[in-house]
């Protein structure tokens, strides 16, 4: 029997793992969204736990709660192969599902914004179950067999699996609408809502960073400019310093740029109007644009540490200019056309992952790679 002939042995992916720490805190998110109003209504937590029919409902409530919970149950039975595997791996994510989607609802009792359900504990589960079975059912040919498995070997460094999720992550990021083209991190606004209802009292936390500075418009596209060009940059050369020499990397390159302006376009065409669906596109984006692909061209071969310290600097400096200029007056207008709607759990989870995307990537590059050299 040649090498070649010899069945692989069972292996378990690190990537679903992470994956799945990922989408859990997603569903957390999701559930308990805008966690705000905390308080006891004298009901017990599982009270929702009772045979009576919910009343107000809808077809798209309970396919979102299936649809939400399948790749929960995917990623539990991929996260346990090897060791756990079958019947019982089936089992036991479906387990999973049913504790956390009852934590979740319990906990919706101490929300006044959220209302605990039987039917979204129930349709819930059944997604769990639905995954965790085409979970089983595939994991040997994605984790033993896989085309993609050879290529993450051939084209990503052995330590690039919490990378790889993050990268994956960016384009979802860019769901949420953003006052600068991946204008991600903008927390100074959100901290200045937090204070200003904790001390009732008006506090803007950017104004005090520039008291009685008012910006022109040239400053507003120069600001763009460098907020697109450094965020693309970033996100670009974390993927660069995780490639191996033979990789094709700028097909990747543009491939996750691609996939990032696509879920742009389309989000911004279903949250506003489909005569919306390019209104990111702004004489600042282009530039930043461009400057990010000719810097992304320069640097796609330089060393990988060169290109993982680079990254970090130019993530900290569109993390410093997006938390230091006002929101774009022409995006606010734009805003007011948005209605959230059925959607507001889901711009919850999206907001959530605009915010922490670029301060989780930093802490992968300056804390969990050590291993680059």
């Amino acid at each position: 029997m040649t090498e070649a002939e010899v069945p692989a042995a069972p292996r378990g992916s690190p990537v679903a793992r992470v994956t799945l720490l990922a989408y859990t805190l997603l569903i957390v998110y999701a559930s308990w969204f805008p966690f705000t109003g905390w308080h006891s209504s004298g009901l017990s937590p599982f009270a929702y736990l009772n045979l009576a029919p919910q009343r107000y409902w809808t077809g798209f409530d309970v396919m979102t709660n299936i649809v939400g919970y399948i790749p929960l149950g995917v990623l539990l039975v991929l996260a346990m192969y090897p060791r756990i595997r079958g019947v019982w791996a089936v089992l036991l994510a479906a387990a999973c599902g049913v504790l956390l989607s009852g934590t979740m609802e319990a906990v919706q009792t101490y929300l006044p914004t959220r209302v605990p359900s039987n039917l979204d504990f129930a349709t819930n589960s059944v997604g769990c179950l639905a995954g965790a079975i085409l979970g089983a059912a595939s994991a040997r040919s994605l984790l033993d067999r896989s085309r993609l498995y050879k290529l993450r070997r051939r084209w990503f460094e052995p330590y690039a699996s919490t990378g790889l999720v993050l990268l994956a992550l960016w384009p979802l990021a860019q769901i949420y609408p953003q006052g600068y083209l991946f204008g991600h991190g903008q927390v100074l606004p959100i901290v200045s809502e937090w204070l200003s209802d904790w001390l009732d009292s008006n506090i803007d936390l950017v104004a005090m960073l520039r008291p009685g500075v008012q910006m022109s418009v040239e400053q507003y596209w120069l600001s763009e400019t460098i907020i697109t060009a450094c965020g693309m940059t970033g996100a670009g050369l974390t993927l660069l310093c995780l490639l191996r020499r033979g990789a094709p990397r700028y097909p990747l390159a543009l491939a996750m740029l691609a996939a990032a302006l696509v879920v742009k376009t389309l989000a911004s065409a279903l949250l506003f109007t489909p005569d919306n669906a390019f209104v990111w596109i702004t004489p600042g984006a282009e530039g930043g644009f461009l400057i990010g692909l000719i810097m992304l061209a320069g640097l796609a071969f330089a060393p990988q540490v060169a290109q993982r310290r680079l990254a970090v600097v130019t993530l900290l400096l569109s993390l410093l200019v997006v938390n230091t200029i006002p929101v774009n007056p022409y995006f606010v207008s734009t805003l007011q056309g948005w209605v959230q709607g059925k959607f507001l759990n889901f711009n919850g989870v999206a907001q959530a992952l605009s915010l922490a995307w670029p301060f989780a990537v930093l802490w992968y590059l300056l804390f969990a790679r050590k291993l680059i050299h």
